[in-house]
């Protein structure tokens, strides 16, 4: 397979990620629908939790095999084991600190009531408190929409690294199910990025920059994998993407919380973790 074949069949499986985005701009009905969408996006995203750590543990563990049969020395596995380590602290502990540097400090109170002037002015400053609240809710719900695109776009990054690998390695048959698999399953982490947007309607330019966060990467991994072979590379994009995801997870699911419907949240949840593993077998099917 061509180099050219290579990236254009790259892009292909990552922006499939633009088939879920579009239902970011549905008006959905009810908190029903809001929570079902969201915990279907959260079990998607635990699939891909799973996926990620499972490929990077393997990374380690085989680094580990090869130094039990005196094949290299103990310094590569536990140069690794700290990338893993090191990369999952990144994308949780360290998004966590990100996003708390970057939240809106405090909030606006109006004065306190006196005369009938006043209490005018305290209407007109509760009003503007509320669109100011209303504002930054909006704004933290891109922002973990965003994330959700950030952390799906390292794992990408590293699946295009698997598709570049393999065609320059001249296994075709193998890169093309890689491609078909990653472009289904890329299909499904549209949702989950939009889903935990909850009323929030984004405009049409912030999904197609959160399209090409969350996508992208597949098709620069493509590349990338084609002309550079780095197992530490990919390792590290595993485990940051790991922690992202870990992170991601947990913030979807305290938000969603005071909604209720939590055994409807968790049919959906397990839904959308099946839907992960059906797409996924794919893959598994052609050897990836």
């Amino acid at each position: 397979m061509s180099f050219s074949e290579t990236i254009a069949l790259g892009a292909l499986a990552g922006f499939t990620i633009f088939l879920g985005l579009p239902f970011g701009r549905l008006e959905l009905l009810g908190d029903r629908a809001r929570v079902a969408l969201a915990m279907f996006a959260v079990g998607v995203l635990a699939f891909l939790f799973v996926d990620v750590l499972e490929h990077a543990f393997a990374i380690v563990e085989h680094a580990v095999a090869h130094a039990k049969d005196g094949k290299e020395g103990l310094g590569r596995p536990i140069s690794l084991a700290l990338i893993l380590g090191g990369g999952f602290a990144a994308g949780s502990a360290g998004l966590s600190a990100l996003e708390k540097r970057i939240r809106p400090r405090g909030s606006i109170y109006p004065p306190a009531a006196g005369g009938s002037g006043e209490v005018a002015a305290v209407a007109v400053g509760h009003a503007d408190q509320v669109a100011l609240e209303a504002a930054a809710a909006r704004s933290r719900a891109l922002r973990t929409g965003m994330t959700i695109a950030a952390a799906i776009g390292l794992h990408n990054f590293a699946e295009g690294l698997a598709i570049g690998v393999s065609a320059s390695a001249g296994q075709i048959s193998l890169a093309t199910v890689l491609i078909v698999g990653f472009a289904l399953h890329n299909a499904t982490e549209g949702f989950g990025i939009v889903g935990p947007l909850g009323p929030v309607k984004p405009s049409w330019r912030w999904l197609v920059c959160a399209g090409l966060v969350g996508g992208g990467p597949t098709f620069i991994g493509s590349i990338v994998g084609y002309r550079v072979t780095s197992t530490s590379l990919e390792l590290a994009f595993y485990a940051v993407s790991g922690g992202a995801i870990l992170y991601v997870i947990g913030e979807v699911w305290n938000a969603m919380r005071r909604y209720g419907y939590r055994e409807l949240g968790l049919y959906l949840l397990s839904l959308g973790f099946f839907v992960g593993v059906v797409t996924d077998l794919v893959v598994a099917y052609g050897g990836g």
